[in-house]
């Protein structure tokens, strides 16, 4: 055994030295030393010798892989070296030549708006959290007010972490708004508060210029005594004409929400055309931006908050259709597909 072992060594130490590539060199260590390599074949003789000479055979062996694993190593060494030489002799490579200058990068325009839409509302005393991306169903919709039967529940709307059973849904889930950072905080804290949660939210919609499963959202909640329509109203107006421009207007509409009572959409007056009409607006002067309304009753008694003494209003806004108005991104796939000739332009 000892002699067969020699010789597979000295034809080791042969082969790996007149090898010119790394790829045969990677062929001949699989021979060697590999998995199915005939030093692997010589072990499978170990029990075929007698209990007090397999120890000093098993030396043997891993003396001989450790030699060879050193050939394998220089012989490496050698190659990388040798074809460096070469690139450099053919004029493939020329040292003197100055590098690629560094690029610059920049801020994502996600990042853009957020940054500057947190400074907005930290500005007016907001608090900015942080939740969850992966919910259980009563943060995500039994404390908001929303009852069994909503369609926001179906497995067409919202991505459930595992399939729901034949009788009831499975409670966790990705979130599909951040409104749970406010639910959060309503459990966590006696009100007064005044906070705003930024994050990604989740919906089953199809990937168009429009829509995308996977988006950013900031909502904004205010809950104390004396809060009123008007506060919101003012809240939001500061707001967009921050974000937008001292000269912007904004509208409100009756809506339904289930954690709002009242509701409204809130609407701008359209940048781009200032109100005549134009293809952003669809021709109305109106661009629709957020959501808003008063904190439901409901929503404070599943939280055991006084509704009588307390009052409070909330609002949310897609970041993702702020970038898209602030830079006129026609497309929101644009946003995620990482495209540095597209990216470029917020440097």
């Amino acid at each position: 055994m000892k002699d067969k072992l020699l010789e597979i060594l000295k034809q080791a130490e042969e082969n790996i030295n007149s090898i010119k590539t790394i790829h045969d060199l990677h062929n001949t260590k699989s021979h060697f030393i590999g998995k199915k390599s005939i030093i692997k074949d010589l072990m499978k003789h170990l029990t075929s010798l007698p209990p007090e000479e397999r120890p000093a055979f098993g030396k043997q062996v891993n003396d001989v892989m450790r030699s060879i694993e050193k050939f394998i190593e220089e012989a490496e060494t050698r190659i990388n070296e040798n074809e460096y030489q070469d690139a450099v002799n053919t004029n493939q490579f020329d040292p003197s030549m100055p590098g690629r200058p560094l690029q610059k990068g920049s801020k994502h325009p996600l990042t853009l708006v957020q940054e500057k839409l947190e400074d907005v509302m930290i500005s007016m005393g907001f608090q900015v959290v942080e939740g969850f991306d992966v919910e259980d169903d009563y943060h995500n919709f039994d404390a908001l007010n929303h009852p069994l039967n909503h369609p926001a529940r179906n497995l067409a709307d919202t991505f459930y972490v595992n399939m729901p059973n034949e009788t009831k849904w499975n409670s966790i889930l990705l979130r599909t708004h951040t409104s749970p950072d406010q639910i959060r905080v309503m459990e966590k804290y006696k009100p007064p508060f005044k906070i705003i949660s930024i994050g990604r939210a989740y919906r089953n919609d199809r990937f168009d210029p429009t829509h995308s499963p996977v988006f950013s959202q900031c909502e904004g909640l205010v809950v104390g005594e004396d809060i009123s329509f008007k506060d919101l109203k003012n809240t939001i107006e500061i707001f967009i004409k921050n974000m937008f421009g001292s000269d912007c207007e904004s509208r409100f509409r009756p809506h339904f929400f289930p954690f709002t009572e009242p509701s409204a959409e809130v609407d701008i007056s359209c940048f781009i055309c200032k109100g005549q009409g134009c293809a952003v607006c669809k021709n109305s002067g109106w661009i629709e931006i957020m959501g808003a309304g008063m904190v439901h009753p409901n929503v404070f008694d599943i939280l055991k908050i006084d509704n009588e003494k307390y009052t409070g209003y909330a609002f949310g806004c897609g970041i993702e259709r702020i970038a898209m108005l602030t830079y006129h991104i026609p497309d929101i796939r644009l946003l995620y597909e990482n495209d540095l000739r597209f990216l470029k332009q917020f440097g």
